[in-house]
């Protein structure tokens, strides 16, 4: 077998071992995400798996990484081209609200789950979640901010702390649209956090 060979089939194998992760993780946490698992899921051998990954805290931060990758894909990537300000945050916001009525991950918002999951652990997995959270909150005020400032929001909203607070509201109606469809099994949540996103964006 050539190396080059041997390298792509390491990585198509890396590849499904990750989404399986990811599917695993997503219904049953990531502490439920084990090299044991896997390998049985996937008809490996363990000593197979851990040569991909070597431990169970470095298969959970890349399957926390993968899922990054899912969560870009289809909700940042989605607003790609759109007016930077209000359009986009329009946009980015119906992008997340359709990746969650799609239910791109079997077990709802993959890190909303994480989140509650690690959010009172320490270490390495907790650290890449609050990373992930940060950066999209981050992204999020950034397009409040740009709004703000070129007088597109609603309510006179012009300072940071405004923004702020507006960027609160939003991923308020987030968490509470997934906790109702996972949770409630509510379809019509879905329509409520479109109007709720509408009332504080302006429709």
């Amino acid at each position: 077998m050539s190396p080059r060979r041997s390298a792509t089939e390491a990585r198509n194998t890396r590849s499904v071992i990750l989404d399986r992760g990811v599917h695993v993780a997503s219904v049953e946490g990531l502490e439920g995400l084990t090299i044991g698992r896997l390998a049985t899921d996937l008809g490996m051998s363990k000593s197979g798996l851990l040569g991909h990954f070597g431990s169970k805290e470095v298969l959970q931060l890349a399957v926390v990484d993968t899922a990054a990758g899912v969560f870009v894909h289809e909700v940042s990537d989605r607003a790609t081209g759109v007016e930077p300000g209000l359009p986009r945050l329009r946009a980015l916001c119906e992008a997340w609200i359709s990746y969650m009525e799609r239910g791109v991950f079997p077990g709802g918002c993959f890190f909303t789950a994480a989140v509650a999951e690690f959010d009172d652990r320490e270490g390495p997995v907790r650290e890449a979640v609050a990373r992930m959270i940060g950066l999209w909150r981050r992204d999020l005020t950034f397009q409040i901010r740009l709004a703000a400032n070129a007088g597109q929001l609603p309510g006179g909203i012009t300072t940071d702390t405004d923004a702020d607070q507006l960027m609160f509201e939003l991923y308020g109606v987030m968490l509470s649209l997934n906790h109702s469809l996972r949770l409630d099994r509510d379809r019509a949540a879905v329509d409520r956090a479109r109007r709720a996103v509408a009332r504080l964006l302006g429709a």
